[in-house]
């Protein structure tokens, strides 16, 4: 699992053999069980994850429905940055879809590794600037794309997902009901 987050933190900064050690023992492994809350509304966020195997969904609950904005699967990330970094309660949920074996880092700990890796907090600073630009991105998209124009975003850069997710949540995700997205699928097929 190691291997895998060393690779990612690998591909945006360089990592000598001592920071390779302090980055192991900085980060903890989890499993969740599917169903299993990687956090709950109004906790805080004390930590950020790496996905080593299985999927998370994140969703608000609005006026009793959910309603899915994102998925962290294998080699992503998995935090709600928006409670994690000013440690305020979350309004957001994180859920395994399915059993998740997970690297985490806790708040305190990630100061750690800001402060004892050479390139740390430029590696912070890129990650969160790709959270950020796809959560713009993705906003952006509820206003500017028709419902079908995101189903298809969604087969285009999460093809390996749809058999692993459900047409309830990706319904949710691209913020229809179920019975919308199987006609937006239907019609999609026609085109084809």
């Amino acid at each position: 699992m190691i291997n895998s987050l060393l690779s990612s933190i690998q591909s945006l900064i360089t990592l000598s053999p001592g920071e390779i050690g302090i980055v192991t023992s900085l980060f903890k492994e989890r499993t969740y069980k599917k169903g299993d809350f990687f956090l709950e509304e109004g906790r805080t966020c004390k930590q950020v994850g790496f996905v080593a195997k299985g999927l998370m969904r994140y969703y608000i609950n609005h006026d009793g429905e959910e309603k899915t904005y994102a998925f962290s699967q294998e080699n992503d990330y998995v935090c709600n940055y928006e409670s994690f970094i000013p440690q305020q309660p979350s309004t957001k949920v994180i859920q395994a879809l399915e059993d998740c074996d997970i690297l985490v880092i806790s708040y305190d700990d990630l100061q750690l590794f800001y402060a004892d890796v050479h390139e740390g907090e430029r590696f912070g600073r890129i990650a969160i600037g790709a959270v950020f630009i796809q959560l713009l991105k993705d906003i952006s998209s509820f206003y500017t794309e028709t419902p079908e124009l995101r189903y298809e975003r969604f087969i285009k850069n999460h093809a390996d997902l749809q058999q692993r997710i459900s047409q309830y949540h990706i319904a949710s995700f691209v913020g229809v009901k179920p019975q919308s997205l199987s006609r937006i699928r239907k019609r999609i097929s026609m085109q084809i």
